[in-house]
């Protein structure tokens, strides 16, 4: 890597014996890229050299899920393994009140029953190239930082299109190092994604949201899709074989997956700006959300159906940000975070010439969320929270926004209208998948009373958007009279400004109402925040990376990374031992006939004929974060030994710290999966693809 460079062997040496102290050591600490892994520490601690033949074996066999989460391929069938609570979207859009794959599980028992996801896009990394001299080489002296953010960001859309029509599949500019670095990856993308199994929810997600997030877990949560080529079956050489002998205590574990946004090297006023502005009013949000859908999933067994993707999302959202302010708000782990930037500032002001080129980025990076604080509120009301649980209204902003974005150059378009991000949209976007007006409503109607409640009622786009009517009276207004849900419909639209701008449909009206503003406050984010940050924080990633060395690794991007660990338990708060295993014993004993631990009649009916000893749950140090959901967790042959599918609570504060002392992720045993497959569900044809027939 290329940071260290830039400072002289005193400069380097002066920083290193400054935070001697700081560095993760022995901890298994790291979201690590494929081509950057710390090959010597894993050898150094646990005796096992990770050989490229096994780094590069392990990439081609990692699947993303995009936009949901992680899998990995089973077998050279195309067969994917990955969470329950993954492919829940494609279940629920396959789902209807004859047939409740959600309640009653999904069995395809050949090649012809397995069912086409609506929308479903998996990837796998193919590529990594480091376009970093190219993406910094535009930005010219005399340049402010939004010309130079401008700038960065045309040359990552003209790198993608370039990689686009050079035959890449898919093409995606990664920033790593908080804009330290860039890499290009290209992917192989398969659209034609069928489900294959999936367990009934009870079991899945045994325990629901009163054990999201906590441990010991009894949950069963996998399932198996299926990637077709030309109508076939796809052909996938690279995939990780089944261990035979399963998961042990103590062992030696890789987790390879994608996770979502970490906060690592975040300054510690954006920690403060994290705390005390933003994260508080997304939770507000979340949370009226959650009161809404919880309303409206009592009325009937229907709309409970209908309603549960949407309300299992916003629940596990709500615990997730809890968990964040509470780290957020912990006074340790903030003196943690403030020790370690005054160390490396001072470090930084020690050297003259260091200090006369890096001394202020700090500042810059202080005003710059000063500034957001200002119009944070109605930058994320008016331009984040409208997607949240609306399809519709996802689709209505597209819509809206579609053809004046395509109009443009493409290196001039929001990123998510380039010509390399098009085909993805696209199949988000003309997707047949049924769409709920019931909810809808409820959604849309909660939006506008959340944007009436923060904004105001004197607020003009909250006016505009209620039109002298209560928020429900609205909602049902543009829900109503949308006619969105017809995907020939949306094409027309998209492809046409001049439709849009005479459109009467309801939902288009509310997008184009809120348009103004919102792209008003998103140009004010890039310019005046985003441009200050990536340029400020760039700089603190080269001063930190000549600290730390080949111990460095960049915040997560949902993009594929390696973390490692062992099978361990731990002492929780009152010093009490947490096994590393459950055992389906104890599934048993939990169950109490009553949601949310009531067992599915299949459970039931097959206890007599299962092993109560068989490993179910386990939890190891693995570093890994949201996104990392249906990840593979293999041993040091490359062998399946379970699937990771959540984190404990007490990991939730690592967003922004690592620690190991009680912080575990949490996995189903590949020994379970075998036994539920074996006894419970008699998948013949399932366990003989992967080899455990």
């Amino acid at each position: 890597m290329r940071f260290r460079s830039m400072f002289t062997h005193r400069a380097a040496a002066a920083l290193t014996l400054a935070f001697l102290a700081q560095l993760p050591g022995h901890a298994d600490e790291g979201l690590w890229l494929f081509n950057d892994f710390p090959v010597e520490k894993v050898a150094k601690k646990y005796g096992f050299r990770v050989t490229q033949e096994f780094l590069d074996h392990v990439r081609l066999s990692s699947t993303r899920l995009f936009p949901y989460g992680s899998g990995s391929f089973i077998s050279p069938k195309g067969l994917v393994f990955t969470n329950h609570h993954v492919a829940s979207d494609c279940i629920q859009k396959l789902t209807t009140a004859e047939h409740n794959y959600l309640r009653d599980g999904f069995h395809a028992r050949s090649f012809e029953e397995e069912k086409a996801c609506p929308d479903l896009e998996i990837n796998v990394l193919i590529r990594i190239e480091d376009v970093t001299r190219r993406v910094k080489g535009v930005v010219k002296p005399g340049m402010n930082p939004a010309e130079a953010n401008r700038a960065r960001k045309a040359e990552m859309s003209r790198i993608e299109n370039e990689c686009r029509q050079a035959g890449g599949d898919r093409c995606d500019v990664v920033t790593l190092f908080s804009g330290g670095q860039y890499h290009l990856y290209e992917y192989k993308k398969y659209t034609d994604v069928r489900l294959v199994f999936a367990p009934e929810e009870a079991i899945a997600a045994f325990g629901g949201d009163p054990d999201n997030f906590n441990y010991p877990r009894y949950c069963l949560d996998f399932a198996l899709l299926r990637v077709y080529e030309n109508g076939r079956p796809a052909h996938t050489p690279e995939y990780l074989k089944w261990s035979r002998e399963g998961v042990k205590d103590g062992e030696l574990t890789f987790v390879s997956g994608h996770p979502g946004t970490t906060g690592r090297m975040l300054t510690y006023a954006a920690l403060e700006f994290y705390r005390d502005v933003s994260y508080p009013l997304v939770l507000g949000w979340i949370e009226h959300l959650e009161r809404a859908l919880l309303d409206f999933s009592r009325t009937s067994e229907d709309n409970q159906r209908i309603a549960r993707d949407n309300l299992l999302m916003a629940q596990n959202s709500r615990k997730a940000y809890r968990g964040f302010l509470r780290g957020l708000r912990d006074p340790k782990l903030m003196s943690r975070k403030r020790a370690e930037e005054d160390k490396l500032r001072a470090a930084v002001n020690a050297d003259p010439k260091l200090k006369k080129k890096y001394s202020g980025i700090w500042g810059e990076v202080a005003a710059a969320y000063r500034r957001y604080a200002e119009f944070y509120r109605r930058y994320y009301l008016l331009e984040r929270a409208p997607t949240r649980g609306s399809d519709l209204f996802r689709i209505a902003r597209h819509v809206v926004r579609l053809p004046v974005e395509r109009a443009k150059p493409n290196e001039k378009r929001l990123r998510e209208y380039t010509d390399a991000a098009l085909p993805t949209l696209e199949q988000f976007l003309y997707s047949p998948a049924p769409i709920h007006p019931s909810m809808e409503k409820v959604v849309v109607a909660a939006y506008l009373e959340f944007l009436k409640q923060e904004l105001g009622a004197s607020d003009p786009v909250v006016q505009a958007a209620l039109g002298g009517k209560s928020p429900a009276e609205a909602a049902a207004e543009y829900v109503d009279s949308s006619r969105l849900a017809d995907v020939e419909l949306r094409q027309r639209l998209a492809s046409d400004a001049k439709a849009v701008a005479a459109s009467k449909d309801g939902m288009v009206r509310l997008a184009r109402l809120l348009d103004p503003a919102a792209r008003k406050l998103r140009r004010r984010y890039e310019d005046e925040v985003e441009a200050v940050i990536t340029s400020a924080a760039s700089s603190i990633a080269q001063v930190r990376y000549a600290v730390f060395g080949a111990d460095e690794y960049p915040d997560a991007t949902f993009t594929l990374r390696l973390s490692y660990g062992p099978v361990k338990g731990y002492n929780d708060e009152h010093g009490r031992p947490v096994p590393s295993m459950t055992r389906i014993r104890g599934l048993y004993e939990r169950a109490t006939g009553k949601e949310p631990y009531k067992l599915p009649p299949s459970w039931i009916e097959a206890k007599d004929r299962l092993d109560m000893d068989t490993p179910f749950n386990f939890v190891t140090t693995n570093d890994t974060h949201g996104g990392n959901s249906g990840s593979p967790t293999i041993n040091t042959k490359g062998e399946v030994v379970g699937i990771l599918f959540d984190g404990n609570i007490e990991s939730l504060p690592n967003r922004f710290v690592y620690t190991e002392e009680r912080a575990r992720s949490v996995h189903v045993a590949s020994q379970a999966i075998i036994e539920a497959l074996r006894k419970v569900y008699r998948a013949e044809r399932i366990l003989k693809e992967i080899g455990m027939d």
